[in-house]
């Protein structure tokens, strides 16, 4: 199953911010998979609502504040709804600030908001509706054994602000609704994007402080997040700058950091934490597996900081095709989020795989 529709597409030169990400990435894919038959039912957000009985393809308010901090939920939807973009603290403030597209003095970093076309405040409504998929992809996972999200993977989010192009976490957002409507207790994010999944360690650390996930019985949420031993969260000025106790210094639950030239280790050290995920899980079987399907570490991804990890396109298809076989093996409904991937290539890793899945049922 697959869940993608154009709204998905967000074209960031539409708002005047210059990033390395191509609106046309899902697109070929399923232009590939066309040319590569592949038979995967194709679902748009709104038919994937539908089929599933909710009156509507969006998060509520009210799922955003399960995880986020109120506050912070407020000032996007009041300064969304009431135009006031030019506030301190204002939903465009966060945005820039999301997308880092201020310098320290001032100056735009890739913001040009001369060129925009769009203002950029209606980008959250983009955003919600990228970040409501990820909770559908639980859901036809659940009742179709795996679905493939064309979206998704915000995984820098934080609990009172947006990080890394990431202003709402959509990986535990969807998570934590599916626990709280009972469909799955134990939940495990194994997440293979090229950063760390720092805000999704630090959502998870504050709901059990809250008392709301648990360590050692229901619900749970375990984090493993396989990424790059440095680089971006985890580079000395981000490091100098954090907060103790926030992210990126929260630990997931098993981190594993490839260090730059360490490519050949990057299958061995996934199986080994696919081991720890079982230790920590006891007798207990997850109910849903999330996988945040960051492709940002091909060798030909188009964000200079990614550089430090390089997979080839074959030690990708080998990565994702470990991944399945593990989930699949051992029964569990898994939902993938296409997460990180930039520039013309991105597409590549993710139309490999999936086109290897129709393979295997030809």
């Amino acid at each position: 199953m697959l869940l993608y529709d154009k709204l998905l597409e967000i074209n960031m030169g539409q708002y005047g911010i210059r990033l390395p990400m191509s609106p046309a990435r899902s697109e070929k894919i399923l232009r590939y998979l066309e040319e590569h038959p592949a038979g995967f039912p194709v679902l748009s957000l709104g038919e994937a609502a539908k089929g599933l009985g909710l009156d509507s393809p969006l998060l509520s308010r009210r799922d955003l504040e399960r995880v986020h901090q109120k506050e912070y939920i407020t000032r996007l939807y009041e300064n969304f709804s009431s135009g006031e973009a030019e506030a301190e603290g204002s939903l465009e403030q966060e945005l820039l600030k999301t997308y880092e597209l201020v310098n320290p003095d001032g100056t735009y970093n890739r913001y040009e908001p001369d060129k925009a076309i769009k203002p950029l405040g209606e980008l959250f409504k983009a955003i919600l509706y990228r970040v409501s998929g990820s909770y559908l992809a639980c859901r036809l996972a659940l009742e179709e054994g795996f679905c493939y999200y064309l979206g998704g993977g915000q995984h820098h989010g934080r609990y009172d602000s947006g990080a890394g192009f990431c202003l709402l976490n959509d990986v535990i957002l969807a998570a934590r609704k599916i626990q709280a409507e009972g469909r799955a207790s134990l939940v495990w994010i194994i997440d293979v994007d090229a950063h760390k999944g720092d805000g999704s360690a630090e959502l998870v650390m504050f709901s059990r402080d809250r008392g709301e996930t648990f360590v050692g019985k229901d619900p749970e949420i375990i984090t493993l997040s396989v990424h790059m031993a440095s680089g971006w969260p985890l580079d000395e000025e981000s490091i100098a700058k954090a907060e103790q106790g926030r992210a990126p210094l929260v630990e997931s639950d098993i981190d594993i950091p490839i260090a730059q030239g360490e490519e050949a280790r990057y299958l061995p050290r996934l199986i080994d934490g696919f081991r720890e995920l079982e230790r920590r899980s006891g007798v207990r079987k997850p109910g849903l597996a999330i996988v945040v399907d960051g492709v940002d570490v091909y060798e030909k991804d188009g964000l200079a900081s990614t550089a430090l990890i390089a997979l080839s396109k074959e030690q990708c298809l080998a990565r994702d095709r470990l991944i399945f076989s593990y989930l699949r093996d051992r029964r569990l409904p898994s939902a993938w989020l296409m997460a990180g991937g930039y520039g013309e290539d991105a597409w590549e890793p993710t139309a490999n795989f999936l086109a290897s899945l129709a393979a295997d049922s030809i």
